[in-house]
């Protein structure tokens, strides 16, 4: 893994600076970030978008099983199921998502995940992530992908 600096990760993400999800702690199988809701994260009926608070519950999840292993470099999502329980928010609102591992073997950590708008929870989720070791270049990266 990447290092942790005062619990957050260091690894850059343009995906999520672009989004605006803000890390906010990462430790010992636990993790927090948050989101401050804007116009671009809204559907057509002007709540949160399905899409951004699921990729909420993936990165903090993430975050949770990559906070266990300092010498791993990552992990990637195997699986996620989420059950959405109520509207996620509107523009100006401000969302909450936490996770921990709750089991990991070698290879892989089982992760649980909330997001919460103020005391509502919002959503739930479970995954599955497998550790990543380093990969040696973007050549690698490429191939995985399955381009030249």
């Amino acid at each position: 893994m990447s290092e942790v600096v005062s619990g957050v990760s260091a690894i850059p993400n343009p995906f999520l600076e672009q989004i605006g999800i803000v890390s906010e702690e990462m430790h010992d199988g636990r993790a927090r970030i948050s989101l401050e809701l804007q116009e671009q994260h809204m559907n057509s009926w002007q709540i949160t978008h399905g899409g951004v608070l699921m990729t909420m519950l993936d990165v903090v999840m993430a975050m949770a099983g990559r906070s266990l292993h300092h010498d791993q470099k990552g992990v990637v999502t195997i699986e996620i199921k989420t059950s959405f329980l109520q509207p996620g928010g509107v523009i100006g609102g401000k969302l909450e998502a936490k996770a921990q591992a709750f089991h990991q073997s070698t290879t892989m950590c089982f992760c649980d995940g909330e997001i919460w708008s103020g005391d509502k929870l919002v959503a739930k989720a479970m995954g599955t992530y497998k550790y990543l070791k380093s990969l040696k270049s973007k050549a690698s990266l490429q191939k995985m992908g399955g381009t030249d």
